[in-house]
């Protein structure tokens, strides 16, 4: 999994900064965005990461809305995408399916090295 481009898109800083130290020291190359609408001016600008980890609940744009505007613009098409939400309900993780989301992981079940792990895991099933 060594040098795969990851973007990790929270509002919480200091969460992004612990996954971003995370996924770091497991090989990854990581980019943060703190909220949705830094992330999306990072994307337009034509940064195309391998995986892109967001949350849900951000202020002014959420995870779904930045799917949506990914989508519409065609931004990183080929990305990977894997939401990372506390939100675990199952209307919740359908939308993120109907969006592209390949993998969803509940935060607040999830330890920061679980979270590693599981990403490592669904790179690996859609590689396959």
């Amino acid at each position: 999994m060594q040098n795969k481009k990851i973007f990790i898109v929270d509002d919480d800083s200091f969460l992004l900064d612990m996954y971003a130290l995370k996924f770091s020291q497991s090989g990854y190359e990581v980019t943060t965005a703190l909220g949705a609408l830094p992330a999306l001016e990072k994307l337009r600008t034509g940064f195309i990461p391998d995986l892109i980890l967001s949350d849900i609940v951000m202020p002014v744009v959420d995870g779904f809305e930045f799917m949506e505007k990914m989508n519409a613009e065609h931004l990183a098409p080929n990305a990977m995408r894997i939401v990372l939400s506390n939100r675990g309900q199952e209307a919740d993780i359908d939308r993120a399916k109907e969006l592209g989301a390949i993998g969803y992981i509940v935060k607040a079940a999830t330890t920061p090295a679980e979270v590693i792990t599981q990403v490592a895991a669904i790179i690996a099933k859609v590689k396959a």
